[in-house]
């Protein structure tokens, strides 16, 4: 594990640095107790201070118009850019058409709605059906009994340190998040298979899930309460796990009853683009999730890799990275990332789409987005216009300083080019419903491709022998609260 980057406010340390030089110069000259005084005078706000930031608003009427229009009618409205919006056009030089737009309605697991609408489309070409949708109740089933054995199996690796140390109040912190990553996403499917819809439809909970998922946590709180109890009275891990399997039997039952229970078999008939019938040949139609994807879907996991651009000095680019603690399957796939260069990551994803083939990626998508309209574009609203001040974060200070992480993921289904045959704009398939922007889809400017965008799933095939001879190599790994451990559960 490599130790963690240390999170001290650097402006503290010089400040409290100076206040100690002050008072021993103070001390040596026997002005200590003014010298106290003019220190925490210049800490505080003063009066005077107050005015001049008044006298400094009231100095431009355009600051008393930025009040009218942002207390009326909301930051967003107020500094929508009307020129770009009246500029996009949903018109692309490559792009895939895909299946009706899917809904993930107010859960976190768009990351499970962005992998299952990757798959879809290879089952429709398979099968050649005009529409497809994948369970995503299913998933999300399996997704959180696997998260909570993960999360029990971490109190017991963790019981003998500290119960308010960082690394436990961490696992403490959300036990069952809907959230998830690509690598997260391979551990169910390889495990669980997939199935349509119909088999294990939508239930309140699987589309409302907060009151279920509080529900679950504090199972999951009393369950980490009582092994660590045991722990300290000396029981064995035999004994801890015994005690978890009963938990679980608990957990299994409470999840069954918010979502359904998960079926093991499923009759499978459907007609195709032609609405000529077909049905599955074996056991009179009859085939085990696990069956029908590798029969039916056919997608290659093996081949696919993550990519992420992190452009922050603990994480050189042309490295493998992992994080601590972030999975969901004991004994699954890790969250393997390797992190490159834009131009590379960016290029990796024109050549997918080129060949007809959608990214599942992650982003920032709360940052400079009109869901609305569907428009991801680092000029959406003119805030410095309105603030008369710019934002000049750049993408590593972001992460750095906590502004920004992965929260989001979607498909990217299309890309514009300029006259130059550079990437000027992208088509992104999203899971929010068909209201949003272009009938679900969404438009992305390259510009916020770069910044707020971190990460891509692409095929092996794209990669140089240099960037495939590393993946070879071991991961370093990053602690749990790193950036790159964020799960994608925007709703």
């Amino acid at each position: 594990m490599t130790k963690p980057r240390s999170n001290v406010n650097i402006s503290s340390i010089l400040r409290q640095s100076l206040k100690i030089l002050f008072t021993c110069l103070a001390k040596m000259s026997g002005l200590d107790d003014n010298m106290e005084v003019e220190i925490n005078r210049q800490s505080a706000i003063s009066n005077e201070d107050l005015e001049r930031f008044s006298a400094d608003f009231e100095a431009s009427p355009k600051n008393r118009l930025a009040l009218n229009a942002v207390t009326r009618n909301g930051i967003q409205e107020a500094a929508l850019n009307r020129q770009l919006i009246n500029g996009i056009n949903h018109t692309f030089s490559d792009w895939i058409e895909t299946s009706r737009v899917t809904n993930q309605k107010a859960s976190g697991r768009c990351w499970l709605f962005a992998g299952l609408n990757v798959l879809r489309l290879a089952a429709m070409e398979k099968m050649d059906l005009e529409h497809l949708e994948l369970s995503q109740t299913y998933l999300m089933f399996w997704d959180k009994l696997e998260k909570a054995n993960y999360f029990l199996e971490n109190i017991i690796e963790t019981c003998d340190q500290p119960l308010d140390g960082r690394l436990v109040a961490w696992i403490l912190s959300d036990p069952l998040p809907d959230g998830g990553q690509w690598n997260m996403f391979v551990n169910l499917v390889r495990k669980y298979g997939v199935v349509p819809k119909f088999v294990m439809p939508e239930t309140q909970s699987s589309s409302i899930s907060r009151p279920m998922n509080a529900l679950l946590a504090a199972k999951l709180r009393e369950g980490a309460q009582t092994l660590r109890e045991m722990h300290q009275r000396g029981c064995s891990g035999v004994e801890l796990r015994q005690a978890k399997s009963e938990m679980m039997n608990i957990f299994y039952r409470m999840l069954t009853i918010h979502l359904g229970k998960p079926a093991t078999s499923f009759l499978w008939e459907w007609r195709d683009q032609d609405k000529q019938f077909h049905r599955h040949k074996k056991n009179g139609g009859i085939l085990t999730p696990q069956e029908y994807f590798a029969k039916y879907v056919d997608f290659d996991l093996d081949s696919m890799v993550c990519l992420i651009d992190a452009p922050t000095q603990d994480k050189p680019y042309k490295h493998l990275y992992t994080v601590q603690y972030l999975g969901n399957v004991v004994g699954g796939q890790d969250v393997r990332y390797l992190n490159v260069d834009m131009a590379t990551l960016k290029q990796a994803a024109v050549d997918m789409i080129v060949e007809n083939r959608t990214v599942w990626f992650g982003c920032d998508v709360s940052k400079m987005m009109n869901r609305d309209l569907g428009i991801l574009d680092q000029d959406v609203y003119e805030l410095e216009l309105v603030y008369g001040t710019p934002f000049l974060q750049d993408k590593a200070g972001r992460l750095d300083f906590g502004h920004s992480r992965m929260t989001h993921a979607m498909v990217l289904t299309g890309v514009g080019f300029n006259t130059q045959g550079k990437p000027a704009k992208w088509r992104v398939e999203n899971s929010w419903g068909a209201e949003v922007g272009d009938k679900g889809s969404m438009i992305m400017s390259d510009q916020w491709f770069e910044e707020y965008l971190y990460e891509v799933t692409v095929n092996k095939q794209y990669l140089s022998a240099e960037l495939l001879a590393v993946l070879d190599t071991e991961a370093t790994i990053l602690p749990p609260w790193d950036p790159m451990g964020a799960l994608a559960k925007a709703a």
